[in-house]
């Protein structure tokens, strides 16, 4: 059984791991622009920092503020599909390397990043996001956070994940154009 107080500790644990990528992004996005990287379709960043705070803030006070109880049939699921979606984000982040940023920098004539989790998905990093998105708040019954941010992500990723493929170009399209977005053995 978990605890709401676990609970919370399991989100502030979350919440230090996304202020450590945040120092990580902002150091390869400055790295990347001292050899001549561009940012591109920044219009939708303020909404992403948003809305993964508010998700983040939601998964917390929803719990508390219905006084949920920690289901054993789903939590522990739940709580494993989390972890599963960080290996898969760190194993994203790691194969990309100085490349990954939370922004869409992109630097000019640089090879499409083909290996790791890249041989058979397009957007590995958005599989992990969508993933932790509705299990993250299942680990302790809010449901309402669970639905709400994946409507609001789908929306933001329909955006998001346009502006990227756009911005890496002809190149990562002719590389990436036989693999799915996001589920292995899927449609291209």
């Amino acid at each position: 059984m978990v605890t709401l107080s676990a609970y919370t500790g399991l989100l502030v644990l979350v919440a230090l791991e996304r202020l450590y990528e945040l120092k990580l992004s902002n150091r390869h996005a400055r790295a990347l622009m001292e050899r001549g990287a561009v940012e591109l379709g920044a219009g939708h960043y303020p909404a992403m920092v948003a809305l993964h705070t508010g998700f983040l803030l939601a998964c917390l006070l929803e719990p508390w503020l219905a006084a949920r109880q920690f289901n054993s049939w789903v939590g522990p699921p739940a709580l494993a599909l989390v972890l599963g979606a960080q290996g898969l984000r760190y194993w994203a982040i790691r194969t990309l390397g100085e490349r990954w940023n939370t922004r869409i920098i992109v630097l000019p004539g640089a090879e499409p990043v083909t290996g790791g989790p890249y041989r058979w998905l397009r957007h590995p990093n958005y599989v992990a996001v969508v993933v932790e998105g509705v299990a993250l708040p299942l680990v302790h019954g809010a449901h309402w956070t669970a639905a709400a941010f994946t409507l609001a992500n789908a929306a933001l990723l329909w955006v998001r994940i346009r502006a990227e493929e756009q911005a890496l170009g002809p190149a990562w399209e002719a590389a990436f154009s036989a693999r799915p977005r996001f589920v292995p053995g899927g449609k291209p």
